[in-house]
Parts: structure tokens; C-alpha cells; sequence
């Protein structure tokens, strides 16, 4: 247990870093809201493109036998995207706030915490599988969180019609849906191994993604808000560090998953917010300062929450 909370410390702890240092780039008037907003565009369109794209295209991988982890995993997300979904529409009362609030709940950081954290439990094994996994449920993630961002546009001289062609529209120009499924297809034809200048260029694209969205999330954090135990920060973090994980694990023992895959399914569920989460709720006009709060809370707190769940599972045979 002590070794797993120390690795989740050195996980999170660059996060924190960089988020540190955009929270005192603000307050020093380092980094303006044209900054921000900028630096969260240029992340979305490019970027994390090229960290999607190139993590799934380099992955050896064997799809068909991850089909129930994948399977479980897509329930999962369900789960808790409606369940989100229906208590955001309850007691949360502004369009703005409603979609980050569910995009908190549901959206775990599979693609960093989720992945490294699978490796060192598994090893290169448990590591392809958590790609695979990473690389199907990304796409959900993405696909509900324009869904669900999307009431921001909404007026009242909407239809089901124009609100559909809208999300439709959406769906087929998100940047992160498109390089995904880009990266599929261009797994299951006869093409060569991206090498050479182009993988270059993708893996220095792909290395401003994180890092610049942390510091951008962390500009715009609001620690009075994040810490205001009521708040909507709180009851997200809350879905998030206890809710989700609990709900993988009885769909994980409902699956009769293995293991491994138990494991897998755990650890990318119970990681924190997706980085990604504030830079969708930035580009699609979203509540960012209620994103970014949610983000840093999971991020300081989640890490505690999956070392002792871990301990718990590999105490009780079934990780």
C-alpha cells in the first residue's frame, strides 16, 4: 500500500507542478485571459490530436480479446454519464455549469495517470491492454462530453431537429473524435509504421498537450471556489474520487472480468478528471474556472483514492 501511494505521488506530482505554475504565472499577470484562451485552443486543435493519434497507432495490440473489458468499461461510463446527467439537471441550475459538472463525473485521466498507473501494476501487458481501452473509450468520452457541453448554444428557438444537426455537427469536427478514429482506420489498413519526420513532428505536438493544458487549467483555477466544501467543485470531485470507482467495480465483478483486466478497468476509472475535460469546456464556451477547479481537487485527492482502493482489490484476490 505504501509503495502505491508513493508511485501515485510521483505520478501526479509533475501535474501539480505545472498547474502550480500557471496558478503563479496568473497571479503574477503572466499569463492573461488572451493567453489562456489561445494556449487552450492551440492544445485542442493540435495537440492532444497528436498525443491521441500516436499512442493508439503505436500500440500493438489484439482487440478482440479486450472486447468485455471494453464492453464493461463502455457501461461504466454510461453509468455515470446519466446518472451525472440527471442529477446536474436537477440541482444544478446554470447551462454552463451542467456539462462540466457531468464532464467531471464521468471523464477520468486515462491517457496519464490511468496508463502509468496500469504499467506499473502490469507491466508491458497490462500497458496494451489500458491502450486499447484508452483508445475505444476515448472516443465516448468525447462523443458525450459535445453532447453535454452543448447546451451551452442552446436558445430558445431551438428545435430536436437544429439541436441535433448541431451535435451531429459537433461530433464530426471535434478535433479529438477526428484523430481517433483516424487512428483506427489507419490500424486496420496495410499501411506502414508512421516513422521518420512525421512522427517527429507528432511526438513534439503531442508533448506541449499536457504540459501546456495544466498550466492553462491552472491560471484559471479559483481556490476559493474549489475549496468551498458545497460547492459544485466539491459534489464533482466527490462522482469522481468515490462514486465512479465503486460503480467499475461492481460492473467489474458483474463482467466476471480476470484479474488483469478487473485491474485495468479500476485504474482507468478511478484516475482523476482528463486534463482534456478543461480544454473541451474552454473551446465549447463552458464554465473553464468550475473545469479547472475540478480538475486540480481530483488530481490532489484522486491519487489517494486509487492507491487504497488498489490495496483493497489486490487484498481480496481480485486484482
Amino acid at each position: 500500500m505504501i509503495e502505491a501511494i508513493a508511485f501515485a505521488i510521483t505520478i501526479v506530482l509533475p501535474n501539480l507542478v505545472l498547474m502550480w505554475l500557471g496558478f503563479f504565472m496568473q497571479r503574477r499577470g503572466e499569463a492573461s485571459k488572451t493567453f489562456i484562451d489561445q494556449s487552450s485552443s492551440f492544445v485542442f486543435k493540435y495537440c492532444l490530436p497528436c498525443l491521441l493519434f500516436f499512442s493508439v497507432v503505436d500500440s500493438e495490440v489484439d482487440y478482440e480479446k479486450q472486447i468485455v473489458l471494453i464492453v464493461a468499461g463502455i457501461l461504466v461510463t454510461f453509468i455515470l454519464f446519466i446518472g451525472a446527467e440527471l442529477y446536474a439537471k436537477r440541482f444544478v441550475s446554470r447551462p454552463a455549469d451542467q456539462g462540466v459538472f457531468v464532464q467531471g463525473v464521468y471523464r477520468s485521466n486515462m491517457a496519464i495517470i490511468g496508463l502509468a498507473t496500469v504499467a506499473n501494476a502490469y507491466g508491458a501487458s497490462g500497458l496494451s491492454i489500458g491502450a486499447v481501452y484508452m483508445g475505444v473509450v476515448t472516443i465516448l468520452f468525447n462523443i458525450l462530453a459535445v453532447i453535454t457541453l452543448s447546451r451551452v448554444s442552446k436558445s430558445i428557438d431551438d428545435t430536436w431537429v437544429s439541436r441535433s444537426t448541431m451535435i451531429v455537427k459537433k461530433l464530426f469536427t471535434n478535433p479529438l473524435i477526428l484523430a481517433l478514429l483516424a487512428a483506427f482506420i489507419y490500424k486496420a489498413l496495410p499501411l506502414p509504421p508512421t516513422t521518420g519526420v512525421i512522427h517527429t513532428i507528432g511526438d513534439l505536438l503531442a508533448a506541449v498537450a499536457l504540459p501546456l493544458a495544466l498550466i492553462c487549467a491552472g491560471a484559471s483555477i479559483n481556490l476559493k471556489s474549489m475549496l468551498h466544501l458545497s460547492g459544485l467543485c466539491m459534489q464533482a470531485s466527490i462522482g469522481r474520487i468515490i462514486i465512479a470507482p465503486i460503480i467499475a467495480i461492481l460492473v467489474g465483478i458483474g463482467f466476471g472480468l480476470s484479474e488483469v483486466h478487473m485491474g485495468v478497468l479500476f485504474l482507468m476509472v478511478a484516475s482523476p478528471t482528463a486534463a482534456a475535460s478543461y480544454v473541451m469546456a474552454k473551446a465549447m464556451g463552458g464554465n473553464d474556472v468550475l473545469a479547472a477547479n475540478i480538475l486540480a481537487l481530483t488530481t490532489v485527492v484522486g491519487m489517494f483514492g486509487m492507491a487504497i482502493g488498489a490495496g483493497v482489490l489486490r487484498g481480496l484476490g481480485w486484482m
